[in-house]
Parts: C-alpha cells; sequence; structure tokens
C-alpha cells in the first residue's frame, strides 16, 4: 500500500487494472485500517476518473455473492448519500411505493457512514432480518413485490471498510460505488448523485450497461428529488431540468424533509409515511421519487400517470402492506 499511496501523493491516477487490484486487496484484508483510510482520503483531496471508479466497481462484482432471481425485472430506487442533508430515508420508502404497484423492486442498502440513517439501519430498526440466502429473497420477492440488500452480506469488501467509513464519518468513493454493486444487476434504476460530476461519471458508466436508468440530482444539493428546489434529470435518452412544481405539485421547505436526530426517530417517520401520517411535504417527495422510479421502467405513458400510481399505492395501504410482509 505505501507504494500505491506515494504514487497517487504525486498527483497521479490508477488505471482501470490497478483499482480493481486494490479493492481486491482490500476485501482480502491485505492492508491496515489505517493504510486503507489514507487510500480513502486521498479520494477526499480530489476528485476520482472514471478509469479508478471502474475498476474498484469491477472488483467488488467480481467478488460480489451472486443473486439469481430468475429472469425477474427488478427496480432499485439509490442514492449514493453524502450529500450532508440528513433527509429521512425517501429512496427506501419509494421502494415500498413501487412494490404497492405491482413492480418488483431489490434494494441495494447499506448502514449510514455519513449520515444518522442509512437504508439498512431503518429497515433493521424496522425488524428486518438481513439475509443472503437465494431461495429466502426470491419468496420476498414472489410474496412482497421487494427484497432488501444488505450490502456487507455481499460484498466483503465493504464489510471490511464499514467500521473505517463510520470513523471517518464523511463522504467517501465507497458511496459513489454502492449504486453500481446491486448483486442482482437490476433492469431498471432510478439513481440519485450529490453534485453533477457523479451525475456525468455515472451517466457514462450506466451508458454501458443493459439498464434502464434515470439518474437525479437536486441542484441545491440533494442525491433525490428533494422539491426543495429543480432536479437534474438524466436519463439514456438524453438530459432535462425539470421543477419542484412539475415534480411534485409545489416547492417544499428543507426543514420539512429533515430525519431526525436518531435512527428511532427516523423508523418513526418512515412508518407514519406508509400509515398515511405524513406530512404533506413528506407524501411530495416521497412520490416523486416513486414516479420518477415508475417512469424510468418505460411502462407507463407519462410521468403524471406514474406520480397517480404511487399516490394509489401509497392511500390505499398497499405500501404498507408490502412492509408488514418482510417485517415481521
Amino acid at each position: 500500500m505505501k507504494k500505491i499511496l506515494n504514487y497517487l501523493f504525486e498527483h497521479k491516477t490508477l488505471s482501470i487494472e490497478q483499482g480493481k487490484e486494490v479493492l481486491l486487496n482490500i476485501s482480502k484484508s491485505m492492508y491496515t485500517e489505517s493504510e486503507i483510510a489514507s487510500f480513502i482520503t486521498v479520494y477526499l483531496m480530489r476528485s476520482i476518473t472514471i478509469a479508478e471508479l471502474q475498476g474498484f466497481r469491477d472488483a467488488l462484482l467480481e467478488l460480489c455473492i451472486p443473486v439469481n432471481l430468475y429472469g425477474q425485472e427488478v427496480m432499485d430506487i439509490v442514492g449514493t448519500g453524502g450529500d450532508g442533508k440528513n433527509t429521512f430515508n425517501i429512496s427506501t420508502l419509494s421502494c415500498f411505493i413501487v412494490a404497492g404497484t405491482g413492480n418488483k423492486v431489490a434494494k441495494h442498502g447499506n448502514y449510514g457512514a455519513s449520515s444518522i440513517s442509512g437504508s439498512s439501519n431503518v429497515m433493521e430498526q424496522l425488524g428486518y432480518k438481513f439475509k443472503s440466502d437465494n431461495d429466502a429473497l426470491n419468496k420476498e420477492i414472489d410474496n412482497a413485490g421487494i427484497c432488501f440488500l444488505h450490502a456487507p452480506l455481499f460484498h466483503p469488501a465493504l464489510k471490511v471498510v464499514g467500521p473505517i467509513r463510520k470513523n471517518l464519518g464523511v463522504r467517501t468513493f465507497f458511496n459513489m460505488l454502492g449504486p453500481m454493486v446491486n448483486p442482482v444487476a437490476p433492469k431498471y434504476q432510478l439513481v440519485g448523485v450529490y453534485n453533477l460530476e457523479m451525475a456525468r461519471i455515472y451517466n457514462y458508466l450506466l451508458q454501458q450497461s443493459d439498464s434502464n436508468f434515470t439518474i437525479i440530482h437536486g441542484l441545491d444539493g440533494y442525491d433525490e428529488i428533494s422539491l426543495t428546489g429543480d432536479t437534474k434529470v438524466i436519463t439514456n435518452k438524453g438530459e432535462k431540468i425539470m421543477s419542484a412544481e412539475s415534480l411534485g405539485k409545489r416547492t417544499v421547505n428543507a426543514v420539512d424533509i429533515y430525519g431526525g436526530d436518531t435512527v428511532e426517530e427516523a423508523a418513526k417517520i418512515f412508518i407514519d409515511i406508509l400509515k398515511g401520517e405524513g406530512s404533506w411535504s413528506q407524501n411530495a417527495v416521497v412520490l416523486a421519487n416513486s414516479a420518477m422510479a415508475l417512469q424510468c421502467t418505460g411502462k407507463y405513458s407519462d410521468y403524471e400517470t406514474c406520480y397517480q400510481l404511487a399516490v394509489e399505492s401509497l392511500e390505499s395501504g398497499r405500501a404498507l402492506e408490502v412492509l408488514k410482509k418482510i417485517c415481521v
């Protein structure tokens, strides 16, 4: 690792092959925590290159414990995290609303490293039992339309670096990797990113995949549709800027989508929204992200149709029923 660090400290960058080798070695616990922390810190000082990120991604996918959903076309809704906004678990809630419309979802998530409550934190708090058994995950998809994939169970490197990321408490390049390494390789992906540079990198890499993707970035710094301002929307067909009014009927205030100060508070917000007891702002943000995910599938004529399907899923209680089926 000393040789790699000296190389990077000379303002050089890694090739795809070099990046892959480093991540493979991290997963094998070949480096100390201090060495890994130093390596991560390099990418807090400068931007990651496409080649480096691609190499890191390739390593995680090579080592990944596979999941076979036997050809089922599934959706993932995931943000890179690391935007520092501490919103409630919007992407995870949207997964349940999408599943409530009859679409299949395989949500890939992890504990929060730079936020109070990541998707795994809130799911665990709600009583979900993490699992990697292929048959059990397929059973969840069949019975509830959704399964949850706790990233460290499928990616050895993420398990190694988890405590280091938590101790650092800041956004790292592992935030960028999460949405790219879902073990089921979902057919449809709604990916939220925290800045426009990351959107550009994701657009380049996702263009090479077989997925139908939509990348979103709240222009005031959110890795999701926040409705606090305009949103950049990028698909494999092009890109545009959409207003909060067109996505969610009106603008909301940042304070209205705050995620709480503890995992317990985050879980309460989560369940309140699914029970129909969320605020107008909370509902609007979740519905907007759900609608964009539904539109990503290409199954529906327009965004408004998707929005109304999301409303129906939430208001009918179907989204809540999905949660009850897997959190028993």
